[in-house]
This record gives structure tokens, C-alpha cells and sequence, in this order.
């Protein structure tokens, strides 16, 4: 079998030592040149997440990155002697392609068996790592990255224009699909088996919710606080850890809980933001106060963001347009800086534990759905919406807005706001462009992820959505490279899987209690939190782009110069492109300013990355 494996070209007939180095490549090691040669073919590389591990004995060939732990006796001693990959070539061998039932942690691992044809590959629960993969003819060619799979010599790389159009809906590229025609990605908890040129996908693990009544809060808030412990001490080690700070709850909780299990001050990271109604460093100071860490600030100014969005831009594998990359990436840089190598970051706190607005705005619409079908379709709908003059009283065009919502059924109603169901595609994109895609995509793989659980509530589905949609394709995919660009590893303690494990076992009333958020969460913490940061409203870690594009010319040219250099790519409508400008200037400009920017990183995405076409 040939072309197996990702950036070297290296197969599985070739020199173990070409193979090892071109696994660990492949898993996003690219400085083979401090690895370490070990006893019975292994090899290790600094990679983004700490070591990625090779391993080869026995015609098995085993990589892994992350920080993989195994469940069973055996192989954690072969972890602790040897290395992870060591213990996962002997878990294939003991349980074949169910060896990745074993594996706990944060991990992506790549294995191949020459002798049975076989590459298996999988990533962690959550999809804190990624993989990409592309079939070629006589096997299968992985990475880490899209970057890794294109330098491949049997890739020819070509823009996927439906990847294209995901973008624009998404802001970032969902997986499984990639910005090339060709290349896919593993979602959470998913496994590729290729043995003998016939390939199987599945997932080898599924969260266990708890759908029922409230139950004993008081031992399940001790165990709380007590897995919070444990799994902020477990991201922490010898190295000099440090952590995001923005001010809000989880970066609070994860702070504070870094301060306590160390024995001394944590050393805590902040951004802020010259712009009113954005920036919350306040709330910052407040956390280092009441837990005394060792704050640092910087102050985000226009001429940062300047010169770092051809960074970003370049920096991503696909086109991301999450505009809070930068902030992160300057907050990773500060971090560095002061000498820090591991950075915790609290990411995953609201997808567990519902904090995020919309969950309680949807329990507001799925009151509508307990109403009798014969009375919402018999008799609501026909009259409330074709009531004759109904737009022009304030009372009527609440409810006629809330049956218009409230009749598309989740997860559908999620993207009620997404600019692309503003007004017809066809007012948009342009016509050979939109004929090219499937529109209805996006929605699809919003519906995969939530209807693929076994969970019954609406809050437990749109948790289990979120967790594939919001943090593995779009939140640790910013913050992954963000702290890999600026030189530090990243690990989340919030999405440790014990934690992500207990939070999917409280009921669904406990995350959102009536329409509280997160009411389990912060009754749990109300005597290890500030007061002021548990009240305080979400906000999120934004960036003023919108408000500053207004304001400083070098950065309204950037902008204004990536959306003329995009008219002539022929995926939207100019006019579309002259009524947002107009729009974002007539005094729209936060809003509106989001869509500018996701369009300008994509053109300057396509600037950076020539070998797309």
C-alpha cells in the first residue's frame, strides 16, 4: 500500500525511520529534527499540543499527539515506559480497530498494518485535535491539516466551491467537508478504518444524557467542585502554565481554580479594547483581585489588527472568520513573552453547561410546539398571519414574529439571524456560483449533529450541536492556532472528559433553569466567584472590527481593498457587496461589520494560499 501517509510521501513499504518521521509530520509535528530515536523504532516531536509520539514493532506503525491517557493497566505501563504510541500499537494488537474505545484525553492517532492493508485513524471526543484525510489511489493520505494533505505529490489541490458557500454561512468551514474538493475531516469521536481499499467511518463514542428531573444537587455540586480541581491539576505540570483571563465565568473559574491548586498566584493573560461595549477587562481585574493571581494586560489598538490579519489569514489551513482569532492571538503572544509554555483556556464551559443565550431563547419557541397541531395550524397560523394590517400594531407584530420563528422547528431556528437567511440567496450569490452548491448543506450538517444523539431534550440536543459545531469547528479551532502561531500549547480543562462526562449527566433543568443559564454552574460556585462576574451579562471575548473600520483609515482600506479584490471571484453579487458597505456606513457597523470581515479574511485567505485554484 502506498501514499498512506500525510507531508513526507513516506509509505509503509519504505524505512521505518521515513515512515515514523512522516506519521509525526503528518499529526502536525513539522520539526522532525529534535526528535528523539527510541528502542524498537520510536520516534517523538514537539508539536503544538506538547509531543507527538511514533511507534513501530511487530509490522505496526502507531502515532498519536495530544495527552492521551488508556484505561487499561497494561497500556498505561506501556505508556509510562515506553510511550503513548508504544501503548497504542499494543492496544491495536490486543483489540484491533476497537483499541480507540481505549484511548481517553486529547488525541489525534493515525496506525498502520502494511500486512492487512489497514490505516485507522481517530480523534478525540470533543475534536480538540483534527484530522484530514484524502483517498488516493492504493491507500489513504492524512494530517493534521489541509496544508499537510495538499503537500502531498498525489494532491492536486482545488477550491471546493461548496466549501465556499460554507464558509459564507458558517463563518468557518464544517466539517466534514473541507475548502478542497477531495479532502475530509474526522468530526468528534470518529474513527476512519481503510483495510483492503474498502473504508469504514464511524464513531466510537457517544455521550450518556440525562434527559429526567432535577436530583440531589448538594453532592452533585461537591463533585463539581471537586472534578474542577482535578481537572485544572491534571492540565497543569511542570511547565510554567499560565491562563486566559477575559473576565467571564469559565476563564474566572479556571484562574481562580489554577491559583488554588498551584499554591501560588496564577498567571493570568487579559485583553482589552479602547471601544465602548467592548471591552471587559474590568470584569478581568475583578477575578485577579478576589483570587490574587499575577494579571498581565494589553490593550488591543486598529494598528494591531492591521498587521495581524494577514497573519491570521494566512496562519488557518482553511479560510476562518471568527474575528476573535486576534484578540487570542495577542493574548497567546503576551503570554509567550513573559516566558509562559501552556496556556488553560476555559473554552466549553457554556456548550456543557448551558450558557449560551440561545438556549434559553429556544425554550421560549418550544412552548409554542406543546400547543395542539390541530390549533397551531388550524387555527394560529391562519389568522394571526394573514390578519390584515397586523404589522402596524406593536402588540400583533410580536406575534406574528414570534409564530415565524416559532413554527421552524429546531435546529432550523438556529439560523432564523445568520445573514444568509436575511433576504433570497439569489440577491447574493452570484447565479452560476449558487447553482453550483447545495444551499440547504449547512443546515444539514447542523441537523446531523443534533438529531445524532440519543438525548430527548431540546437543550441536550443543542448542547450535543454546539459541541461539534461551535467549539470542535469553530472555538478550539481559533484558539488551537492562535496559541500554536504565537509559540504556546493550549489545553482545556472545562472539556477534560470526565467533566464533559458529568455535565452531559445533569438534567437538562439544571443548565437551564427556567430560562437562568448555567443556573447549576453558578449555584455550585456562588461562594468561589466574584459576585459581580456571576451576574454580569455574557458578552464573549469580541472584537470592535465593525466600529474601528469606521474610524482608522489604514484598516478601512484593508478592508475596502479585500472586498474589491473579492468582487472579481465571482462568488457574490457586487451589489450585494455595495448595499453591506453602504449598510455597515449608515450606521450599522458592528453588525453588519461581522459580514465585511468574514468576507475580507476569505479573500485574504485566497491571497495567502496561491496553490488553491
Amino acid at each position: 500500500m502506498t501514499g498512506v501517509c500525510g507531508w513526507l510521501g513516506a509509505t509503509t513499504t519504505g524505512d521505518t525511520p521515513a515512515v515514523l518521521t512522516g506519521m509525526l509530520r503528518a499529526l502536525g509535528a513539522p520539526d522532525t529534527s529534535q526528535g528523539l530515536a527510541a528502542e524498537g523504532g520510536a520516534l517523538a516531536a514537539h508539536s503544538p499540543f506538547g509531543l507527538a509520539y511514533t511507534h513501530a514493532q511487530d509490522g505496526v506503525f502507531a502515532a498519536i499527539d495530544g495527552r492521551p491517557q488508556f484505561d487499561d493497566e497494561a497500556l498505561t505501563q506501556a505508556a509510562r515506559d515506553t510511550s503513548p504510541a508504544a501503548a497504542l500499537a499494543l492496544a491495536y494488537r490486543r483489540f484491533g480497530a476497537d483499541c480507540v474505545r481505549h484511548v481517553h484525553g486529547s488525541f489525534a492517532l493515525a496506525i498502520m498494518e502494511p500486512a492487512t492493508r489497514t490505516v485507522l485513524l481517530a480523534v478525540d471526543r470533543i475534536g480538540i485535535h483534527r484530522l484530514c484525510f484524502a483517498p488516493v489511489s492504493g491507500g489513504m493520505v492524512f494530517g493534521g491539516t489541509c496544508d499537510s494533505i495538499i503537500a502531498h505529490p498525489a494532491i492536486t489541490p482545488r477550491l471546493n466551491q461548496q466549501g465556499i458557500f460554507n464558509y459564507l454561512s458558517a463563518h468557518m468551514v464544517p466539517a466534514p467537508g473541507t475548502i478542497y474538493e477531495g479532502i475530509e475531516k474526522l468530526l468528534p469521536a470518529q474513527f476512519l478504518l481503510m483495510r483492503n481499499g474498502q473504508t469504514t467511518r464511524g464513531f466510537y463514542w457517544e455521550a450518556k444524557w440525562q434527559d429526567g428531573d432535577a436530583d440531589d444537587f448538594e453532592s452533585r455540586a461537591r463533585e463539581f467542585r471537586e472534578l474542577l480541581k482535578q481537572c485544572v491539576g491534571n492540565a497543569s505540570d511542570d511547565r510554567r502554565v499560565g491562563a486566559f483571563l477575559s473576565g467571564g465565568t469559565d476563564s474566572s473559574t479556571v484562574s481562580g481554580m489554577l491559583t488554588q491548586v498551584s499554591g501560588k498566584p496564577a498567571e493570568t493573560f487579559s485583553i482589552g479594547f479602547e471601544a465602548e461595549g467592548f471591552d471587559e477587562i474590568e470584569y478581568a481585574r475583578i477575578a485577579a483581585r478576589h483570587f490574587g493571581t499575577a494579571p498581565h494586560e494589553y490593550y488591543l489598538t486598529p494598528d494591531d489588527v492591521v498587521r495581524a490579519i494577514p497573519l491570521i489569514a494566512a496562519a488557518y489551513d482553511e479560510p476562518f472568520g471568527n474575528a476573535s482569532a486576534v484578540p487570542t492571538y495577542f493574548c497567546a503572544l503576551k503570554a509567550k513573552e513573559a516566558g509562559i509554555e501552556a496556556m488553560l483556556a476555559g473554552d466549553g464551559g457554556d456548550e456543557i453547561l448551558g450558557g449560551n443565550t440561545r438556549y434559553a431563547k429556544q425554550k421560549v419557541f418550544e412552548l409554542y410546539w406543546k400547543l395542539p397541531a390541530a390549533a397551531r395550524k388550524g387555527v394560529i397560523e391562519p389568522l394571526l398571519l394573514n390578519l390584515p394590517g397586523a404589522r402596524v400594531i406593536p402588540p400583533l407584530r410580536k406575534a406574528q414574529s414570534y409564530v415565524q420563528q416559532a413554527r421552524v422547528p429546531l435546529p432550523d431556528r438556529l439560523e432564523t439571524y445568520n445573514f444568509l437567511q436575511r433576504e433570497p440567496l439569489e440577491n447574493i450569490f452570484d447565479a452560476a456560483f449558487l447553482a453550483s452548491v447545495d444551499p440547504e448543506q449547512p443546515l444539514a450538517i447542523q441537523r446531523d449533529a443534533y438529531f445524532r444523539t440519543h438525548a430527548e431534550s431540546s437543550i441536550n440536543r443543542m448542547l450535543h450541536m454546539d459541541w461539534k459545531q461551535t467549539l470542535a469547528d469553530n472555538d478550539l479551532r481559533k484558539v488551537c492556532r492562535m496559541t500554536e502561531l504565537a509559540g504556546v500549547e493550549v489545553r482545556y480543562p472545562l472539556l477534560d472528559e470526565r467533566m464533559v462526562a458529568f455535565a452531559a449527566m445533569l438534567p437538562p433543568s439544571y443548565k437551564v433553569k427556567g430560562y437562568k443559564l448555567r443556573w447549576f454552574f453558578k449555584e455550585a460556585l456562588k461562594d468561589f466567584l466574584p459576585h459581580e462576574i456571576l451576574t454580569k451579562s455574557k458578552h464573549g471575548f469580541g472584537l470592535p472590527f465593525g466600529l474601528w473600520m469606521q474610524r482608522h483609515a489604514s484598516l478601512h482600506e484593508l478592508a475596502h481593498g479585500s472586498l474589491r479584490s473579492f468582487r472579481s471571484r465571482g462568488y457574490l453579487r457586487e451589489d450585494y457587496l455595495d448595499r453591506l458597505i453602504d449598510a455597515h456606513q449608515s450606521g450599522h457597523a458592528t453588525y453588519y461589520g461581522v459580514m465585511i470581515w468574514v468576507i475580507m479574511m476569505l479573500e485574504q485567505w485566497l491571497q495567502h494560499h496561491a496553490t488553491a485554484r
